[in-house]
């Protein structure tokens, strides 16, 4: 028999996989658990507009740990017939976070029943999709001069309840890269007479295919391309604008940098040269995930002990997480949890969380409350 109250815990799930939203948009799903916080716990809750934080305080000098859970949904429709299905049409928790939030629900009311002699922050963190929230949620780490947090996130592929971590880079740096071409509109029977961009963004494509696949970079340095949208349909005008968008994402940030500044001088230079108008924007930015060795081996200690199966990466995860962001504040892990070998993969349509994991990260949670950063 579990030590948990599976059955609340798994409820208060379903309420959130219900009610879904996306990122910065995500009021109902706050106040749904601040409401669980309130009515079981005496925990102390801050409200920060877009994302929330509660606390237990042992007093004194206690050491301070935090644990992070985001509780933003995605751009999708639930596909599955389930009792606790979506209602939000087009929008569904197909990355767990309904899972992640519930679990840090639960934790928040076991450690007020034990009483531990540390103090311990709850983050309840929206807009991770986008890499926004712990952007602005990572101002609890200073506000509270918190020694140590952590995070974990489901993944399928791996055993059930086996643990997978990576000292130092867990998972790579990225960014949205926007680039818009502008140039003169003609009627299609005299393009002598317009600037058509399309020329230049096969010039701009076919560079960054070069430098995303140079040998010059030291880790994995990778350009996708997301869309391309050139003029319009309409065969009388010949395109005279366009927009291209990709994603960078690199092991090493510095390197993620050195990629996005070649691309911005090629564009730079390829306008000039065409005589087109350019602008480059960015969004959904991510830093690299660090993970720091003392905090991986307090994570690994903790698994050991549970008896919790251990798997070891040797590289980072191509995958971002914005988690980072708390990692240049603090010491810390992210680690991911398996759903199971052939369990439906996250962002599918199969997908919903696997309650069965619950268990095995509170007691990993509540452990890591016990140890001390050796």
């Amino acid at each position: 028999m579990s030590r948990y109250d599976l059955k609340k815990i798994i409820n208060l799930r379903h309420q959130l996989h219900k009610h879904p939203e996306v990122s910065n948009n995500e009021l109902n799903t706050k106040k749904i658990l601040i409401d669980f916080l309130a009515n079981n716990t005496s925990l102390q809750i801050v409200d920060k507009g877009k994302w929330f934080y509660a606390f237990y305080l042992h007093g004194g000098k206690s050491k301070k740990i935090a644990f992070r859970a985001d509780f933003d949904a995605i751009l999708m429709d639930e596909f599955l017939e389930l009792e606790y299905g979506s209602i939000n049409e087009g929008v569904a928790h197909k990355c767990g976070h309904d899972g992640h939030s519930a679990i840090l629900a639960a934790l928040a009311i076991e450690v007020e029943k034990i009483q531990p002699n540390k103090d311990v922050f709850f983050v309840f963190q929206h807009a991770e999709e986008t890499g926004e929230g712990a952007f602005n949620c990572k101002e609890v780490i200073n506000e509270h001069n918190i020694d140590e947090v952590y995070a974990f996130h489901n993944t399928s592929g791996i055993a059930k309840n086996s643990v997978m971590i990576k000292n130092g880079l867990m998972n790579f740096a990225s960014k949205g890269m926007i680039i818009e071409l502008i140039g003169i509109p003609t009627h299609a029977s005299q393009p002598e007479n317009g600037i058509n961009p399309a020329v230049a963004f096969s010039k701009i494509i076919e560079k960054i295919d070069k430098l995303s696949s140079s040998n010059k970079y030291k880790g994995l340095v990778l350009a996708t391309i997301i869309q391309i949208d050139v003029g319009q349909e309409a065969f009388g005008i010949a395109a005279s604008e366009g927009k291209l968008l990709l994603t960078i994402r690199a092991e090493d940030e510095s390197e993620l940098n050195e990629l996005e500044r070649e691309i911005c001088e090629f564009v730079k230079r390829i306008s000039l040269d065409q005589k087109l108008e350019y602008k480059i924007s960015f969004k959904e930015e991510f830093p690299s995930t660090v993970n720091h060795k003392q905090s991986v081996k307090k994570v690994m200690n903790v698994c050991n002990d549970l008896g919790l199966k251990m798997i070891n990466i040797a590289q980072g995860m191509r995958g971002s997480e914005d988690f980072g962001y708390y990692l240049k504040e603090t010491k810390g892990a992210l680690f991911y949890v398996g759903n199971g070998m052939n369990y439906p993969p996250l962002h599918t349509k199969k997908y919903d969380f696997n309650d069965e994991i619950i268990e095995t990260v509170l007691d990993i949670f509540l452990s890591l409350i016990d140890y001390e950063v050796i």
